[in-house]
């Protein structure tokens, strides 16, 4: 793994229908994961972002916070009739959505972690995507904000007591997403009425009651918006959908991908070379560069750098996933849902595939902090059988699989990336050799080795036989039972009724023989 005393152990959350364990490593002593925090009670868990509390919620409307470097239960909430609830990045605060019982009430509170106080509340009728977490943070909390009604509000994350302390006007709008490293700006969408075009502006946080759009780009035809900042707060891509494509050429309507930059350099269109619909469009943990999957099936992979301009191509394929490692220099391509889960990990630095593979039926899928490790995960409830974990090497060899009979959630505790040694001697202390690839990924000359490796384990494909119907299927036993074809065949190996069919065809040549000869 890491090869730094200082490094931190990877640590893996699993979670079953009844309970959740916390799992150390890899490395897997003896091929097994220790198990730091055994058999918690829950419905569900979330780790903060940097992966200092877990927040466990309960069957009984209570939420437990945990500290992850002593495993040890901190601080208890009991909250009824809560739906959701969310740590912020740092863990400094919990979030919940209590269902309202009547109107006005308030519904939302932000607590203190540390001492279990109430912070602040507000009111908030429903609970959908755009609309939680209520109130979003930079990844360092220094900047928090939320939607209200023609407005973003601001507030002091020091003292949430003081209320909201700067608003910005912006009429119509429906969803927002703050940059998070740094909290230096917002983005704001407005969906289109009355003839007028939807649109995304980005306003600076600081003194936003005086703010302007420093960047912004209108379209028409778009039923959902993604947004999503960069690494830095310099860069913007929006990916619009729309349910209906009025071209008819996708039944699941159209996607368009945008690229805004706060300097307004860019406010346009991603230059993609293939039609079709955009399955994923991912930063990179640099922020320098981003990956598009895109276009009909077999979509193509494309790496752009923050000016938009095309740095790699990584071919077509029945990919819809981009996940970059997060220490840079590699990446995964995959396709996961309703596709066959093929694999695909690169060396972007020195732009070479490492190896192809497969992970069929996975839901999630991530790599370690570390860049070491890429784990995919089958859960319920998107699918009820073959639940399981798999772990990958960063060159797509298998290193550890496990299966349940039931598996709700499988994720990696997030470590800071800088926290471990440089990716080329993790690497190098894994002594992991060359991996061939389980699929050939073109035309070339083989060894002999290699196709004998080949003929043992995928023995070459045959042509495919014409098809029988199933009343067919044994026709050749019955013709031979019955008829006793196959003369040339040793007699032991015959039914008696074919023996007996053979001495009659035998007997009645003789008789025809003796005939011809007597006339």
């Amino acid at each position: 793994m890491a090869s730094t005393d200082q490094s931190p152990t990877l640590e893996i959350l699993v979670r079953t229908p009844e309970e959740l364990s916390i799992w150390t490593g890899p490395p897997f002593a003896n091929g097994q994961p220790g198990v730091k925090l055994e058999k918690v009670s829950c419905v569900n868990a979330k780790f903060s972002d940097d992966g200092s509390r877990l927040m466990v919620t309960k069957s009984n409307s209570v939420i437990s916070i945990y500290d992850c470097k002593s495993a040890k239960e901190i601080r208890s909430f009991e909250v009824p009739n809560v739906t959701s609830a969310i740590l912020s990045p740092c863990g400094t605060f919990l979030q919940t959505f209590q269902k309202p019982s009547a109107p006005q009430e308030k519904n939302v509170t932000l607590w203190k972690t540390e001492n279990g106080d109430p912070v602040y509340q507000h009111s908030q009728k429903n609970l959908t995507k755009t609309t939680w977490p209520a109130i979003q943070f930079s990844s360092n909390e220094a900047t928090a904000c939320r939607m209200a009604t023609n407005e973003v509000q601001f507030f002091d994350t020091r003292d949430f007591s003081k209320g909201i302390i700067d608003r910005l006007r912006v009429p119509g709008v429906s969803a927002i997403e703050l940059s998070s490293a740094p909290g230096s700006h917002v983005a704001a969408y407005v969906p289109e009425s009355k003839g007028i075009p939807a649109c995304v502006q980005i306003f600076p946080c600081g003194n936003a009651s005086q703010s302007q759009a420093v960047a912004r780009r209108s379209f028409f035809r778009c039923s959902t918006t993604q947004l999503k900042w960069n690494h830095g707060s310099t860069g913007l891509l929006v990916l619009v959908q729309s349910d209906v494509d009025k071209t008819n050429q996708s039944y699941y309507g159209e996607s368009k991908l945008f690229y805004l930059t706060i300097d307004g350099k860019h406010e346009g269109l991603v230059p993609l070379s293939k039609e079709g619909p955009v399955h994923d469009a991912q930063w990179s943990y640099s922020g320098l560069e981003f990956a598009v999957v895109y276009g009909f099936m077999p979509a193509k992979a494309t790496l752009f750098d923050k000016k938009c301009n095309p740095l790699l191509e990584l071919g077509t394929g029945p990919y819809n996933t981009i996940r970059w490692n997060p220490k840079g220099k590699f990446l995964c391509l995959a396709g996961f849902g309703n596709l066959p889960g093929d694999m695909v990990f690169w060396d972007y630095a020195d732009k070479k595939q490492l190896a192809a593979t497969k992970a069929e039926w996975s839901v999630t899928s991530e790599w370690s902090p570390d860049g070491c490790y890429f784990m995919t995960a089958t859960t319920a409830p998107r699918l009820q059988v073959d639940n399981g974990i798999k772990i990958f090497h960063y060159n797509g060899s298998l290193y550890f699989t496990k299966m349940f009979d039931k598996l709700f959630q499988a994720d990696w505790k997030p470590e800071p990336a800088d926290k471990f040694g440089d990716i080329t001697e993790l690497i190098k202390s894994l002594n992991l050799g060359k991996v061939e690839d389980k699929k050939p990924s073109g035309p070339g000359p083989k060894s002999a080795q290699a196709s004998n490796k080949l003929s043992s384990t995928n023995p070459p494909a045959q042509k495919p036989a014409a098809y029988r119907p199933p009343h067919a299927k044994n026709a050749a036993a019955v013709q031979a039972e019955l008829l006793g074809i196959g003369e040339s065949s040793p007699a032991g190996s015959m039914s008696k009724n074919a023996l007996r069919n053979k001495k009659k065809r035998e007997k009645q040549k003789e008789k025809k023989a003796a005939s011809d000869a007597n006339s």
